[in-house]
């Protein structure tokens, strides 16, 4: 069995990695640790650097995105996935203009006409335009069916030559900077995309918001009054059909966010692991005690490591001619952003009060990595989608769904026991007890229900995935081999077999589920049983992320540490801050 690499949609490996290793250049040159935290205090959108990664002369990556035949380089899902998560480990700011272009291209990428996708992704790619997507509204939020925005066709001698667009667009990354805005209006036959250049008439752009991170990103609000388009900028040409075409890119685009939340969360884990490898704490480093390593770095890693498995899972599918996968892309985003939200937090109690400061790059990173669970989608938006798609799954298989991918697993463990699928299959079986419950006695009626159960399907697929594909799909992401990142897959799938067990056991008790059998029904001692071990994998886990290779340290000469020695002549290695940042991780 081949890995993900080897698909033949998207690039080849040596063009990928190229890619790779042209932008960690670039940024190890030009984006440099001080650089962005200028950026960051300054709440500045950094215009040259997105002209150098858009120019074809220096990295053209905005090519990535495009189709060959219309000057791009084609990339697939997979390679999207390998920069996305770069840019995520370098800055979110700056990697969110790069995901403004993306998004905005994708209407006519997907719901144009040959004609439009000839001319303006032609455009894109030759005059590297800088693009936003405005879809989200002030009242409207993720709910794109509720938005205002009209678009009033203008007649003439009964025939439409054009459309006057009048509404507010919130939240636009790229909202103020952009050259060229893609617009979801209503129109009379419905929601359909519009072109907007800059400059046109009754168009503009309110100021840049005040964010609490991603600061290097411009976000700006989008005002149309009277706005007048002409009819070959319908998208498609054919109203109606806007929501169908947001739905279409959902598993690229949140595939494209889920890596910006692994990359940034990774970003934050490394540095983590440096500081353990350096702080001494009662004769020995951190990264050899047990309350560290195994509550801040081997659960984030095994965290991270299984959104990385899903992500590569999905974007195989997406490369393979699936269509659509918007419930395995709204997984993908939720795991992973909420695993590198978690690691970003934990690098900070990690460092302790370095990790406090604006100095070190961890309390950046966390103020960043946040939006990542809020924009294309929140992470509730994902329970919602992931909880609604997989509870029609159960029911259209009359409660056999999980169970049948329960049995695909038994058959993993019996060739594969080291990969954890035995304890993934006791997730998924538990699960289908709390779907068919909740299917008897109508809890998902109750909406906190239904939205506890997309969480508890995020991670009993995640579990699942990570076990099936750890040792026949080798990731070349991340430089951990393949015993480390099984160890990782049981950890994980410990994790996520009682959380479905415990927590579905709460909330369906909680909402009045009427068995009397059900904790035996979810075979709770299995469950437990299945933890034997557990304490000894994290211990191997822990050994084998402190061999990679993490961060430089910062070579102390700064006088913040120069006051601090001052002020502090006691405090033990105070010469040694742990290595304030470097910008490029090793992923």
């Amino acid at each position: 069995m081949g890995t993900v690499a080897d698909t033949a949609v998207g690039l080849d490996k040596e063009t990928r990695d190229m890619i790779l290793d042209t932008l960690k250049k670039y940024a190890e040159r030009r984006l440099t640790p001080d650089y962005l935290l200028q950026l960051d205090r300054d709440d500045r959108f950094p215009h040259e650097v997105l002209q150098e990664l858009y120019d074809p002369m220096q990295l053209g990556l905005h090519l990535l995105f495009i189709p060959e035949e219309y000057g791009g380089l084609g990339g697939g899902a997979y390679d999207i996935y390998r920069v996305a998560e770069l840019m995520g480990s370098i800055d979110l700011g700056v990697a969110t203009g790069v995901l403004a272009t993306f998004l905005g291209t994708d209407p006519i990428r997907v719901g144009g006409t040959a004609e439009q996708k000839a001319y303006w992704m032609g455009r894109v790619a030759e005059e590297a335009t800088l693009m936003a997507y405005g879809a989200t509204e002030p009242q409207a939020g993720s709910d794109l069916a509720a938005m205002t925005t009209r678009a009033d066709p203008v007649l003439d001698k009964g025939e439409v030559i054009g459309y006057r667009l009048n509404g507010r667009k919130q939240w636009i990354s790229n909202g103020g900077v952009a050259d060229l805005y893609t617009i979801l209006a209503l129109a009379p036959g419905g929601p359909a995309w519009f072109l907007v250049d800059r400059d046109t008439e009754g168009f503009t752009q309110g100021k840049p918001e005040d964010k609490h991170g991603i600061r290097a990103s411009n976000t700006a609000a989008l005002f149309l009054d009277d706005v007048f388009v002409p009819a070959d900028r319908l998208i498609g040409g054919v109203e109606g059909k806007g929501l169908a075409q947001a739905q279409a890119v959902f598993g690229y685009t949140r595939l494209m966010v889920g890596a910006f939340g692994l990359g940034a969360g990774w970003s934050a884990l490394q540095r983590a692991i440096r500081y353990a490898q350096e702080r001494v704490q009662a004769g020995a480093p951190l990264s050899q005690k047990q309350g560290y390593t195994h509550k801040l770095i081997v659960p984030n890693a095994a965290r991270l490591e299984a959104a990385r498995s899903y992500i590569e899972w999905a974007a195989a599918r997406l490369d393979g001619g699936e269509e659509g996968l918007q419930t395995e892309g709204a997984i993908a985003k939720y795991l992973a952003t909420e695993a590198g939200n978690k690691a970003a937090e934990d690098a900070i109690q990690a460092l302790g009060g370095y990790g406090y400061t604006k100095e070190y790059m961890v309390e950046k990173i966390k103020r960043d990595v946040r939006i990542t669970t809020i924009y294309e989608g929140t992470s509730e938006i994902m329970e919602m989608t992931i909880a609604r798609n997989r509870w029609q799954a159960h029911l259209k298989s009359r409660g056999d769904y999980y169970k049948e991918w329960a049995n695909r697993l038994d058959l993993i463990h019996q060739t594969q026991p080291e990969n954890g699928a035995d304890v993934a299959a006791l997730a998924l079986r538990a699960l289908a007890v709390i779907l068919e419950r909740c299917r008897r006695d109508r809890l998902t009626r109750q909406q906190h229900i239904l939205f506890r159960l997309g969480e508890l399907v995020a991670f009993a697929e995640t579990a699942a995935v990570f076990s099936e594909r750890v040792a026949d799909y080798p990731t070349e992401a991340i430089p951990l081999d393949v015993p480390t990142r099984q160890a990782l897959a049981r950890i994980h799938a410990r994790d996520a077999a009682l959380k479905v067990a415990a927590d579905g056991l709460r909330w369906t008790m909680g909402a009045g589920q009427t068995d009397p059998n059900l904790a035996a029904s979810l075979n709770l001692p299995g469950i437990y049983q299945a933890q034997i071990g557990l304490l000894a994998d994290m211990d191997f886990a822990a050994e084998q992320l402190n061999l990679l290779k993490t961060p430089e340290k910062f070579d102390v000469t700064n006088q913040h540490i120069c006051e601090m020695n001052r002020g502090m002549k006691n405090y033990t290695n105070i010469s040694n801050p742990y290595w304030k940042i470097s910008t490029t991780s090793a992923l």
